[in-house]
């Protein structure tokens, strides 16, 4: 019997709503997914550094919970020479079969 690897999960871009305070901390507040569908951000639980799977990429994972389930989202910080462009989120996926 062959082995197989797992599928990895797939990263989905999304869109954010998210507030700024007067000190540059940022708090999601909702994400909206690509059909337009808007999940609320009930609470953010926990946030930390956390390396992009893309080299030379720094980001974010934010847990946070939605409908009374955890999950986290990323934030994808840009090496842009472009500077109105500070990154973008994500989230991942189980793999489609």
């Amino acid at each position: 019997m062959p082995f197989e690897r797992p599928a990895s999960p797939v990263r989905i871009y999304v869109k954010v709503n998210s507030d700024f305070d007067a000190v540059g901390s940022v708090t999601p507040r909702a994400i909206i997914w690509r059909d337009g569908r808007v999940f609320k951000i009930d609470a953010v639980r926990d946030f930390r550094p956390a390396s992009s799977l893309s080299p030379g990429r720094t980001g974010d994972c934010y847990t946070i919970l939605i409908n009374g389930e955890e999950k986290h989202l990323f934030f994808e910080r840009t090496n842009s020479m472009d500077k109105s462009r500070l990154g973008r989120w994500w989230v991942e996926c189980p793999p489609l079969s």
